[in-house]
């Protein structure tokens, strides 16, 4: 890795399926020489039923066991108080509250209830919908169980009409989430925000670009073949090159303080990103729309759908104190592009 700020660095495998995959698994991420914390998955809850839902307690020896031979930390997800119990007794050193559990407000209750006491780092993942509320009311509910050792997961959040990631990074609200808690270390996972590994690096270095405290991310041995989220692990000598690869920059070392506005600056960076993304996706959908009136003998343009669409939208920006020469100007360059878009897919160019 470049030379700065070394980020906390947690990988492993998204399921522990085998003995001997968790263990081929730490010790070849150990011999990267880029992983401080190993992560494995135990229980997995999936949206539906009759995917792998995890090894279970058993796979726990096997991390107890990763943990003597790589003298590294573990970490694994946990969803109720009975998972907490039971990585307390194998000597866990690290949990982590899943997305998927973060939108409970009962169910981080109870995880924090069941850690009363206890002197253990956990991290919580932003909920799977773009709710900053209760992203932060899961946090002070560990808070008020007593921890102190606490951080923040960004893995994404779920949105219907993502062409792109697996879910869309609306970085925005991971800064509200530092904004509000700052003294709460913030963790990015490209592996869920990506859902492919071809995405990872691009996303890996925006977290470090945006000082974000460190990432998690799944490697496993035969990543092919991974009996969860396959598309998005790395092998462990993969993920070694990508983390050895990412800029690490450190504006401490500078000597100049952030200003506001850097942070602004920095602010619009990922609105006008998101606002890529999304026109990015926009135009896959326009795509379809042109394969469609081909294949059904439509013209391109339906003017009466375009009136009513530019008015919407002037109507809609003046609500935002925005000018409507300046919305119309936007919403008639989209629909250019959009035009232009199917119409290559009519002459086959697309």
């Amino acid at each position: 890795m470049n030379n700065g700020k070394r980020p906390v660095l947690i990988a492993g495998p998204c399921s522990a399926e085998t003995e001997e995959q968790v263990i081929q698994t730490a010790t070849r991420l150990f011999r990267t020489g880029k992983v401080d914390i190993l992560r494995a998955g135990i229980w997995k809850p999936r949206t539906r039923p009759g995917a792998f839902e995890g090894i279970g307690t058993k796979g726990l020896p096997w991390l107890q066991k990763a943990k003597e031979l790589t003298g590294l930390p573990v970490a694994v997800e946990v969803a109720k108080a009975s998972h907490v119990e039971l990585c307390l007794e194998f000597g866990i050193d690290i949990l982590w509250v899943g997305a998927r559990t973060t939108v409970n407000p009962f169910a981080v209750q109870e995880i924090a209830d069941a850690l009363k006491g206890v002197d253990i780092p956990v991290l919580l993942k932003n909920p799977i919908n773009p709710d900053l509320s209760l992203w932060l009311g899961g946090m002070e509910r560990l808070q008020n169980s007593g921890l102190t050792r606490l951080g923040a997961i960004h893995r994404g959040f779920s949105f219907s009409g993502e062409k792109i990631y697996r879910n869309r990074p609306q970085w925005q609200i991971a800064i509200d989430f530092k904004t509000a808690m700052p003294d709460i270390p913030m963790i990015n996972d490209p592996s869920h925000i990506c859902g492919n590994r071809d995405l990872l690096f691009k996303v890996a270095q925006k977290a470090m670009d945006l000082d974000f405290d460190g990432l998690i991310m799944e490697s496993h041995i035969t990543p092919d073949t991974a009996w969860s989220d396959a598309a998005q692990q790395l092998t462990p000598e993969d993920y070694g090159k990508l983390i050895e690869s990412l800029v690490i920059r450190d504006d401490k070392n500078t000597g100049k303080e952030k200003t506001k506005l850097d942070r602004l600056r920095k602010e619009i960076d990922m609105i006008d990103e998101e606002i890529m993304n999304i026109l990015a996706s926009r135009m896959k959908i326009s795509r379809e729309i042109g394969q469609y009136k081909k294949e059904n003998n439509m013209t391109i343009l339906q003017s009466e759908r375009w009136k009513e669409v530019l008015q919407k939208y002037i109507d809609r920006g003046a609500q935002g104190g925005l000018g409507a020469d300046f919305i119309s100007r936007v919403i008639k360059s989209i629909h250019d592009e959009s035009i232009e878009q199917q119409e290559k897919v009519m002459i086959g160019e697309a």
